[in-house]
C-alpha cells in the first residue's frame, strides 16, 4: 500500500493489500496522536512503563513494558506481535474502532504476566502517526526487517529485570502469527530465547499467492453461493442476480453488477455456455480471475507497490510449515467468518502441530467473528476490539500455563 489512507483501511487484515504491507519507518517531529479516552481505561493495578528499543538501522522505536503493581520476582512476558502494516503498539484499528492489544495486554497483566507492545518500525506514536522517511518505510526484504525487529523487541524483553528470560511468550495476529511461527521453530537463529508458548490469532497457514486468491477474488464467489444463491445450484438468474445486489455497499456492488448484468438480463459475455444463468465458479469466477489479474503474480495489477513484500514473505515458512517445528504450547484462534486468514486453514495449522508430537496444542475457531476477531457480518466485516470471550480465553489460556 502507498498511501496511509489505504494503509490503515486494510493494515491489519490480510487483504489484497494489507498482507503485502510491510511496515518499518524513522522516526520524525510529528506528536503523537493522543490515544482514544477508550484505550486509557482498564488500567488499575497496572504498571505502564514507557521504554525504547533499538532496532538498528537507524530505528529507535517507543515501546511499552507492563505488569502488576507490587509484583515480585521476574515475570513471564507476553510479546505481542502485530498483523501487517505500519501499526502503532496498541495495534489501533482504522477510524477508532477499537485498539487490539490493549485489552489483552490487561488480561494477561492481570493473570500476573508482562507484556511488551511496540511500535513498529515506522511509526512514532500511537494513533498510528507515521515517519515520513522512505529508507524506513520501505527497507530491502521488509518482511525479514518485521522479523529481526520482532526479535530486537524479545532480546529487550528478556534483559528487562523484571522479566523471566524462560518464560517468554508470543502473542501475533495475523502477520504476526506468521512471524511468531518463524521466530519459534528456530530461536537460536533469531538470538531469542526459546519461546515458552505461542498464541496465533487469524492464522497466516497459507503461502501468499493462495492468500491473495482469496482476498481478491475467491471471495465474491463465496459470496454469490452464499447470498445470491437461494436455490443453491450454482447458477444465477437474472432475478437471483438482481435480488442479491439489494442492499449490498457500494463498492461489492459495483464489482459484482458488471459481471453478473447487463440491465435486466445476465451478462451475455459472462454467460458463455448461454443457457440465460451464470454459473458462479465456471463463468463468474473466470472472468473475476481474469479481473484481477491473480494469474499474474506475482505481478498482479494493482499491488505494484507491494512486489517487494510479496516476494519476501514468500520465501519464508508459513505457520502451518513453521509452527509443528515448535515443540512448546501452541494457542490458536480464527474467527468462522475469517475471509483473510480461513479458519480451515487455521485447523489445518492445528492439524500439523498435532502430527509432528505436540501434546499441548489447542485450537478455537468463532462463530460469527471476522480476521480482527469481534462479532461482524462476513462479507461486509467491520472493524472492532477481540470479542470478551477471545480475551476470556487467552486469559484462561495464559492462566494455565503461567
Amino acid at each position: 500500500m502507498t498511501s496511509t489512507k489505504n494503509h490503515r483501511r486494510l493494515a491489519v487484515a490480510l487483504t489484497a493489500a494489507a498482507v503485502l504491507a510491510g511496515s518499518v519507518g524513522v522516526a520524525h517531529a510529528e506528536p503523537a496522536a493522543p490515544a482514544p479516552a477508550a484505550q486509557q481505561v482498564g488500567w488499575s493495578g497496572i504498571v505502564r512503563e514507557q521504554v525504547r528499543i533499538d532496532f538498528g538501522r537507524g530505528w529507535v522505536t517507543q515501546a511499552e513494558l507492563t505488569y502488576p503493581r507490587g509484583a515480585r520476582g521476574r515475570l513471564p512476558l507476553v510479546v505481542m506481535l502485530h498483523g501487517s502494516g505500519h501499526n502503532d503498539m496498541n495495534q489501533t484499528l482504522p477510524e477508532g474502532k477499537g485498539a487490539t492489544f490493549v485489552p489483552l495486554a490487561q488480561a494477561a497483566s492481570r493473570e500476573g504476566f508482562a507484556t511488551l507492545r511496540f511500535n513498529k518500525r515506522g511509526v512514532t506514536g500511537v494513533g498510528p502517526v507515521e515517519s515520513t522517511d522512505p529508507a524506513q518505510l520501505n527497507p530491502k526484504n521488509p518482511y525479514a526487517q518485521i522479523q529481526r525487529d520482532a526479535a530486537a523487541a524479545i532480546r529487550f524483553g528478556a534483559a528487562s529485570p523484571k522479566v523471566d528470560p524462560s518464560r517468554i511468550f508470543l502473542l501475533g495476529h495475523s502477520e504476526g502469527t506468521n512471524v511468531a511461527a518463524n521466530l519459534a521453530a528456530d530461536p537460536k537463529a533469531y538470538r531469542i530465547p526459546k519461546p515458552a508458548g505461542v498464541i496465533a490469532m487469524g492464522v497466516v497457514g497459507q503461502d501468499i499467492k493462495e492468500l491473495l486468491t482469496l482476498q481478491l477474488f475467491g471471495r465474491l464467489l463465496l459470496q454469490m453461493h452464499d447470498e445470491f444463491d437461494v436455490d443453491a445450484d450454482g447458477r444465477l438468474t437474472a432475478r437471483e442476480a438482481a435480488d442479491g445486489l439489494i442492499g449490498q455497499p457500494a463498492e461489492i456492488a459495483a464489482q459484482i453488477r458488471p459481471v453478473l448484468l447487463d440491465g435486466g438480463k445476465v451478462r451475455a459475455s459472462t454467460d458463455t455456455d448461454r443457457d440465460g444463468q451464470i454459473a458462479i465458479d465456471a463463468e463468474a469466477g473466470a472472468v473475476l480471475r481474469k479481473a484481477t489479474g491473480i494469474d499474474n503474480y506475482p505481478d498482479v495489477p494493482g499491488l505494484e507497490g507491494l512486489r517487494d513484500y510479496v516476494d519476501d514473505i514468500a520465501r519464508f515458512p508459513t505457520v502451518t510449515e513453521a509452527l509443528p517445528k515448535f515443540a512448546g504450547p501452541t494457542l490458536l484462534l480464527n474467527g468462522e467468518n475469517d475471509l483473510q486468514t480461513p479458519a480451515r486453514v487455521a485447523r489445518t495449522a492445528d492439524a500439523a502441530v498435532g502430527a509432528a508430537g505436540n501434546k499441548d496444542h489447542e485450537i478455537i475457531v468463532y462463530p460469527g467473528m471476522a480476521h480482527t476477531m469481534n462479532i461482524t457480518p462476513k462479507f461486509v466485516p467491520e472493524f472492532g476490539d477481540p470479542d470478551r470471550q477471545v480475551v476470556t480465553d487467552i486469559r484462561e489460556w495464559l492462566r494455565s500455563h503461567r
